[in-house]
């Protein structure tokens, strides 16, 4: 079965953690032996090579690049300009990666039509494809960078990531946009691009919300019912997405999947997370909306964490393969699980599109 990954930071990976995704997972692991400057080194799980095994055949990809003021303890560039010299570094990957026959990025809904047709009967060298997304807006110097971004094939924006951000506030901020946020969005809105509402702290989501009447996605997120922490959703945050006829998909960093987890002590089986536990927040969703039709897959597989901060059931990306048969055994009938696995963040496409 296809599946589509919401969120993946391909680009991140391959030129800040030096990692060379067109080689075996095994050999990325071997060359990080020893490396301590992160603290996922030699656990990574996403390379090409798996994505396809797993049939990971379309993704959302990210460009993400943080500027922080000099008051802002977070790691990051110390000026927009250096924010977004990085993202064009990222895309210059991507486009490589095209070159290779490796990816193929994915702008309209002629583009994706065709690339679902092709991934009917996948080789082993079928090049995944990417839509293309920000993962904080801080690189986006003016509206003009904007309209250069979106030519460059950007389709979606998440305003905010970790902290306090040009546009907006992200996961362990607080505070609303601003006047750049609500011309950042307005301009979203004029090229139709989508507003990814992942890491928008509660006061900048419901001020975008309320700003933005374009498509609305939340391409990595899990339950604050379940997991006590602003940078999960609460029910009333999924109410209103659903009623924007939004898709959320569900990540794998097992900080946000089970509450009191603790970096670099806890583990996975010590927390008992398994992929059971990413069902449990899906089937919270889907319980809230009444169907299956807002929840998808996100995973944000080595965003920054590996195998020593996800589920305990899962070697690799390709490991995603296990999913239907787990939702099967939960009772969700096939057309469901199809929903979940690709079909939900498919139709928005096509309606965004």
């Amino acid at each position: 079965m296809l599946i589509f990954d919401a969120h993946l930071d391909l680009a991140m990976n391959a030129l800040e953690w030096n990692r060379d995704l067109t080689r075996p997972i095994s050999e990325i692991r071997a060359r990080e032996s020893g490396m301590t400057d992160k603290p996922d080194r030699a656990n990574g799980v996403v390379s090409f090579a798996e994505m396809r095994r797993g049939k990971v055949g379309l993704c959302v990809a990210t460009l993400i690049a943080r500027y922080v003021k000099p008051s802002n303890r977070l790691k990051g560039w110390h000026s927009s300009e250096q924010a977004w010299a990085q993202t064009q570094g990222q895309l210059a990957w991507y486009r490589v990666m095209e070159e290779l026959g490796q990816m193929v990025q994915i702008r309209d809904h002629q583009q994706l039509t065709a690339h679902l047709k092709h991934w009917e009967t996948p080789s082993e060298h079928s090049p995944i494809g990417y839509i293309l997304s920000l993962e904080g807006a801080d690189s986006i110097l003016s509206p003009q960078h904007l309209e250069a971004a979106y030519a460059q094939g950007l389709r979606a924006i998440g305003p905010a990531h970790y902290g306090p951000g040009t546009y907006a506030q992200g996961t362990d901020a607080t505070g609303g946009l601003g006047p750049k946020g609500r011309e950042l969005l307005a301009e979203m809105q004029h090229l139709g691009m989508i507003l990814d509402a992942t890491h928008l702290c509660d006061e900048s989501f419901w001020e975008a919300l309320n700003s933005f009447e374009g498509p609305v996605w939340a391409s990595h997120q899990n339950c604050r019912a379940l997991v006590p922490h602003n940078r999960q959703f609460s029910d009333e945050q999924i109410k209103v997405l659903i009623a924007r006829n939004s898709v959320i998909g569900a990540p794998l960093d097992a900080w946000m999947m089970v509450p009191n987890w603790q970096r670099g002590r806890t583990t996975p089986e010590s927390a008992g997370v398994s992929f059971a536990t990413m069902i449990d927040h899906i089937d919270h969703i889907c319980q809230i909306a009444g169907n299956a039709n807002h929840v998808g897959i996100g995973t944000d597989l080595d965003g920054a964490f590996g195998k020593e901060q996800t589920v305990q059931d899962l070697e690799t990306i390709a490991d995603l393969a296990k999913l239907p048969a787990l939702f099967g055994q939960r009772g969700y009938s096939d057309a469901d699980v199809e929903n979940i696995m690709h079909g939900n963040f498919l139709r928005f496409l096509q309606n965004a599109w």
